[in-house]
């Protein structure tokens, strides 16, 4: 009796444990849509369920799509921060997510991906959206965007109304710059203006000054064959020119013809008779 009532305790104690142990329950739903999550660097997280791709382009259509071969393999090794899978086997990768509008219930992303068909791929004209890891801070369709105004893959967190703010310090700085006549390149012209002017005079002074010396020195031999032709003409007639207005007669005679004989004795005193 004793041993009936051991056994019967320890069925009860064995059947109590069993059903205090928790037991792990099986995935056996296919083409379920994954919660979406905060982007994580190097980490694919769902973003959502979109009934458009937005500004994704279609890229190919893997055989054993899933995770892994469209958002890992194909974009975020492509250097595209978003993919997205639809119809279970299209893959598609771009830099911008869809604009927000566009989410729909994640039930609608209900088609097994090709390669893991448990994970949902998108759904009939619905798109499941990944971040693929690259950047935690990436665009969305048809909205600006405060964390990241310098475009792809940017990581400022500066905001919009600051870098505005910049671009007006620095188109008015230029304009004040750039407006105002340019006093040094204005003065520089002057001075080249004065100089070219000053040559330009120098220039004229020296070629009058050297046209008036050779004038001079033209002068100066004229004057020097003319006095060379009258010399050389007055040596050849002997020494004497004859005055055409003296009388031709007395020009051919000797200047002592017709005066005080030469031979005579003057000193000897001549007697004179007059009459009275």
């Amino acid at each position: 009796m004793k041993s009936i009532q051991l056994l019967l305790a320890a069925v009860f104690a064995a059947t109590t444990v069993m059903a205090q142990t928790p037991t792990k329950p099986s995935q056996t739903s296919k083409g379920v849509q994954k919660p979406s999550a905060a982007p994580t660097l190097n980490v694919i997280t769902v973003q959502g369920c979109f009934s458009d791709p937005g500004e994704l382009k279609f890229n190919s259509t893997p055989q054993f799509n899933d995770e892994g071969s469209c958002v890992k393999t194909i974009c975020f090794q492509n250097g595209f921060e978003v993919a997205g899978t639809t119809g279970g086997n299209q893959c598609f990768c771009g830099h911008k997510y869809p604009p927000k509008k566009l989410v729909v219930d994640d039930k609608k992303c209900n088609i097994g991906c090709a390669g893991y068909d448990l994970n949902a791929c998108g759904g009939v004209g619905t798109w499941t959206i990944y971040n693929t890891g690259l950047s935690v801070v990436v665009d969305t369709s048809g909205e600006e965007s405060i964390n990241n105004p310098g475009g792809k893959g940017s990581q400022t967190t500066a905001p919009v109304q600051t870098v505005t703010n910049v671009n007006v310090v620095v188109t008015s700085a230029a304009a004040a710059e750039g407006g105002g006549p340019n006093v040094g390149a204005i003065a520089g012209g002057v001075v080249v203006g004065v100089l070219a002017v000053a040559a330009a005079i120098g220039g004229m002074f020296f070629y009058m000054r050297r046209k008036r010396n050779r004038e001079i020195e033209e002068e100066h031999q004229r004057h020097a064959a003319v006095n060379s032709f009258v010399s050389g003409k007055t040596g050849s007639s002997g020494g004497s020119i004859t005055d055409a207005r003296l009388d031709p007669v007395m020009a051919q005679r000797r200047m002592s013809d017709g005066s005080i004989a030469d031979n005579h004795d003057y000193s000897r005193k001549i007697l004179r008779v007059t009459n009275a």
